[in-house]
């Protein structure tokens, strides 16, 4: 499992490598053609996780019920970052793959509910929630590479 949180900081470094010289409201933009702006998929990749990961193993996610409202599956951007409210967000992006391996190695994630996702994948377990986490990662990673070049 070692590298599969590799996988995760590694697709995650990557990510705010993106958000390098980007304004507060390039993150906000949404092109033609496109359902969302990259703040919204960085706050989407936060939620994802912590709902894959922790909610289906019947735990408390360790972000807040507002960001998991705005940003889950399903959604469209609404909210507006400040700032210095965006900064929290990748504060989380970066620290959460730390605390999930923590986790892992701790031994919490004893449960997992079933979960069929989008994709046609069925998750039944912490083991291939993590690595389809990272596939969907590498997805919203190339959605926010393709927002990036109509900014």
């Amino acid at each position: 499992m070692k590298i599969q949180f590799d996988v995760l900081r590694k697709s995650r470094e990557l990510v705010l490598k993106e958000l390098e010289g980007l304004t507060i409201a390039q993150i906000h933009t949404t092109p033609i053609g496109f359902k969302n702006n990259i703040a919204w998929n960085v706050a989407h990749l936060v939620v994802t996780q912590q709902l894959l990961h922790y909610k289906l193993s019947g735990l408390n996610p360790l972000c807040t019920d507002d960001l998991i409202e705005a940003h889950k599956k399903g959604t469209t951007p609404t909210k507006t970052f400040t700032a210095e409210e965006f900064e929290e967000v990748k504060e989380l992006l970066v620290a959460l793959p730390d605390t999930l391996e923590e986790d892992y190695q701790a031994g919490i994630f004893k449960n997992y509910q079933e979960y069929p996702t989008s994709t046609g994948f069925v998750l039944n377990a912490i083991e291939n929630a993590i690595p389809f986490n990272n596939f969907h990662e590498g997805i919203h990673y190339g959605i926010i590479r393709s927002i990036k070049k109509f900014l």
